[in-house]
């Protein structure tokens, strides 16, 4: 009845048609006040939706000065055009006043749960939310669907995380602890280190409780993208996390084994329910 009456006075008054709402560029929004870094770019497409949306979380080796959401844009820019919001983060990490253990993980969870602040005054449809992560992202991304397994008395516990619908994950490790290697990981002595709060024998439960890999099954939808080439993170890491989160129950994987990107949209527009 009010769409009826609405289209009846446009009739009578001849008013012009309201247009849909423009599409967001990239609006810079903070998801908390500790840190200047505490921020996301938030891009919607234009109409009136609800969308789906990517959270989309860059790599960089969790190092600071490495890379930043700079790196994800062009992603998050072409995500939007295809009809998903983007939701791209910046987050604190080795090298930033509070990054490592416990803040660079609990950036991510503070980001990845203000979806529900956005949506509040954005056309988001959380039902259907899909991380994208590349390189320390991806494993930040495969972290955010595992999060909700962490034990109480974890310091990355929080009370009832936003659950995505699916993950996308672009060349990175499942399992830090496999990146634990004499003379230090490919991202630098120390690095996993701080991340982790100190060294895998120091303190295991951290390494545990950062690791997707140990927090299995993750319960949702994952696709696992690296080149067979990658020199970085070799293809043989992101398998064998394929074949643990196979025998926990996780059967929803799919390795297209390619870095390309009609891969990445293909999955990003599966996972999220939307039309391509």
């Amino acid at each position: 009845m009010r769409r009826f009456a609405a289209a009846a006075l446009f009739l009578v008054t001849g008013c012009a048609v309201v247009p849909p709402p423009p599409r967001i560029e990239a609006q810079r929004i903070p998801y908390a006040d500790v840190d200047p870094l505490q921020f996301g770019e938030l891009r919607v497409p234009a109409g009136e939706g609800p969308f789906p949306l990517a959270i989309v979380i860059h790599g960089g080796c969790w190092r600071a000065n490495v890379v930043s959401l700079r790196s994800t844009a062009r992603l998050a820019s072409a995500l939007r055009d295809a009809g998903v919001a983007t939701w791209n983060i910046e987050y604190r990490r080795v090298g930033d006043a509070g990054g490592g253990w416990p803040g660079t993980f609990r950036d991510v969870a503070a980001a990845t749960d203000f979806a529900r602040t956005l949506a509040r005054t954005h056309a988001l449809d959380l039902s259907r939310v899909v991380v994208v992560g590349h390189s320390a992202g991806a494993h930040l991304a495969l972290w955010s669907a595992a999060r909700a397994r962490l034990p109480s008395e974890s310091d990355l516990h929080s009370e009832s995380p936003l659950r995505p619908s699916g993950v996308v994950a672009l060349a990175g490790p499942g399992d830090l602890r496999s990146l634990d290697v004499p003379g230090g990981s490919i991202c630098g002595r120390g690095t996993l280190e701080t991340l982790l709060g100190g060294t895998l024998a120091a303190v295991p439960e951290h390494w545990a409780q950062g690791s997707p890999a140990a927090l299995l099954p993750l319960g949702v939808p994952q696709t696992l993208i690296v080149g067979t080439r990658d020199r970085v993170i070799p293809s043989r890491i992101v398998e064998a996390y394929e074949r643990a989160a196979l025998a926990a129950g996780d059967r929803e994987l799919v390795e297209p084994g390619s870095q390309a990107w009609p891969a990445v949209l293909e999955n990003v527009l599966a996972l999220a329910g939307a039309s391509h």
